[in-house]
């Protein structure tokens, strides 16, 4: 069984079926389905959070103990990145897909203004939140936007700059609040939210917050399909990523998949 907190403890709901890459396990669930679990657990005044796990995440995850615990924390973890999907798929225990956190982004205000529940924002450059927000609203009218704040670089470095980003959501008292500060930076202030907003949800989007605001796009559909979007999203940005995606990301994948074929070998399962 799954767990889906509330404000008096923990709620059991019907188990999604997942698969383990490293030390995260992936759910097999759709995007649609995590906006119907969401929609469902509000309804129960039930909070939770969601983190949408790339070959990064998993990676980081795969290394460090600590981070591994922050991952296993959240409610749905699932796939971002088609590594991820092909490695499960090699693995005999295929997800639904990928589920980014950039199309969440709109899937959950969609879903939210339907709902009539409320969005908060909280991310980006100075401006881009609240420049999404706007947008978000424009594209879905019934869409309450609680807030919007782009915490100053190095906020979560000090109890106080954690506090004080954390006490603006959380006065604002959202639904649904959308966090774009990178993993595993994101994650932290999320569990720094939760305790405050216990039936609120909480994405941890990277940079479906920017996205939301045309600050800049994703790659197009075709490209998305192939797995390429981290090439097109390394040509947007060579300096910021080419380390994480070539240096570290890639030979990462590489072992992923081919450890998650060797384990499907029959023989394997006697060596």
């Amino acid at each position: 069984m799954d767990r889906c907190p509330n404000g008096s403890g923990s709620t059991p709901v019907p188990a999604i079926p997942r698969v383990r890459l490293g030390a995260v396990e992936i759910m097999a669930i759709s995007e649609s389905e995590v906006a119907d679990h969401v929609s469902e657990a509000w309804k129960r005044n039930s909070g939770g959070s969601i983190l949408t796990a790339n070959v990064d995440i998993v990676r980081a995850a795969t290394r460090d103990p600590d981070l591994a615990a922050l991952v296993a924390d959240a409610d749905l973890v699932v796939a971002d990145g088609m590594p991820v999907v092909w490695a499960a798929r090699l693995a005999g225990r295929p997800v639904r897909g990928r589920v980014t956190g950039a199309s969440l982004v709109f899937t959950l205000s969609e879903r939210a203004a339907r709902d009539g529940r409320s969005i908060f924002l909280l991310g980006g450059d100075p401006g881009v939140p609240e420049t999404a927000g706007r947008m978000l609203a424009e594209r879905y009218p019934s869409l309450r936007v609680a807030g919007a704040h782009a915490p100053p670089y190095g906020f979560d470095t000090t109890t106080e700059g954690m506090r004080e980003a954390v006490d603006r959501v959380a006065a604002a008292a959202p639904d649904l609040v959308f966090v774009g500060l990178g993993f595993p930076k994101q994650e932290r202030a999320i569990a720094e939210l939760r305790s405050r907003l216990p039936r609120a949800w909480h994405l941890g989007c990277g940079a479906g917050i920017p996205m939301a605001a045309q600050q800049f796009h994703r790659a197009p559909e075709w490209v998305q399909r192939i797995g390429g979007e981290w090439l097109y999203r390394l040509w947007l940005e060579p300096r910021r990523l080419a380390g994480r995606y070539l240096r570290r990301d890639l030979p990462f994948a590489i072992k992923l998949l081919s450890g998650a074929a060797w384990r499907r070998l029959p023989l394997s399962r006697h060596l």
